[in-house]
């Protein structure tokens, strides 16, 4: 949901670098107070500028296809039920309308297995008053017709064990287990799973995993605003408006926070950094909303190297 332009979209962009800086944790950083392990350091360079989508002004979530190579499936968190599917540069060259689903905050999009074989799981999920009672996933068969609209297949419900919660992120793994990770702005950041028995049209309650990364609201510059799964479903990478933070899927969804590589993207110099899927070959894409009404949403291409 869009909010005020942070401090992010301050910087001048003379300033902005082709190596992004790496982020060493010293005692200075969340982590360090938090008391988790200090990262290996790694290192992204962007490829390219940072693209403007004016037809994605609320860009929040972003995903690669699994079935058009080169392509990847954004959308906006609000009005009507539409991907937008873009090339590798940021163009958009399809738009997609998704029957059966409505919209009351899009905050994510994951790629991930199922009886079709490759699906899109649209996370309706954003809650910035913590008021809502249930959230919505919406998963149907990635598009091959760029003259159909796409039709839901599965709609699950679900509310949080602990009452509500707002969330930006939902990963998908290997295995099709479904995650949310709520943002840290209206409680703590936690991960919580659908349960492996959940049903089209039937509310469950989502179980949390382990204990949440702290004991309150996360700062601003340390909410979570998206997450992906890499197609080995080996890795998981949360963002914040500032930060990738890449983790071993296996120990993040055992409720482990300790992060593997922290990437600092703040000479990106994105308006408002929202959105991040894992590419081929080292590539990340991140998306982000325009940073003030109506102004366009922005896309970059990275590449990212760390030692295993």
């Amino acid at each position: 949901m869009r909010r005020r332009r942070n401090d992010l979209g301050r910087a001048r962009a003379g300033r902005l670098v082709l190596t992004l800086v790496i982020l060493i944790l010293g005692p200075h950083t969340p982590y360090a107070r938090e008391g988790l392990d200090q990262p290996a350091p790694s290192t992204c360079r962007r490829d390219g500028t940072l693209v403007r989508i004016p037809e994605l002004p609320e860009a929040s979530g972003i995903a690669t296809s699994r079935t058009s190579p080169g392509h990847l499936w954004a959308h906006n968190d609000s009005g009507e039920p539409v991907l937008f599917m873009l090339d590798s540069r940021g163009s958009v060259v399809r738009r997609i309308r998704v029957e059966g689903a409505k919209i009351e905050d899009w905050e994510a999009i994951a790629i991930g297995p199922c009886s079709a074989g490759s699906c899109v799981y649209a996370g309706d999920i954003g809650d910035n008053d913590a008021r809502r009672k249930q959230i919505a996933i919406y998963r149907f068969a990635e598009p091959a017709d760029a003259n159909a609209p796409a039709r839901v297949i599965d709609a699950f419900h679900a509310s949080y064990p602990d009452g509500p919660q707002d969330a930006e992120t939902l990963l998908v793994t290997s295995t099709g287990d479904l995650y949310v990770v709520t943002k840290g702005s209206t409680g703590p950041v936690a991960i919580y799973r659908f349960p492996r028995d959940s049903q089209t049209g039937a509310p469950v309650t989502l179980e949390r995993v382990g204990k949440p990364r702290a004991s309150g609201k996360a700062s601003d510059d340390d909410q979570i605003t998206d997450g992906s799964v890499s197609a080995s479903g080996e890795w998981t990478v949360l963002r914040t408006h500032r930060a990738l933070n890449f983790y071993r899927t296996p120990r993040l969804t055992a409720g482990d926070w300790h992060p593997d590589r922290v990437v600092d993207l703040r000479a990106l110099d994105e308006p408002q950094g929202e959105g991040i899927a894992f590419g081929s070959d080292g590539a990340m894409f991140v998306a982000g909303e325009g940073g003030e009404k109506s102004q366009p949403g922005t896309f970059a291409r990275l590449t990212c190297a760390f030692d295993r």
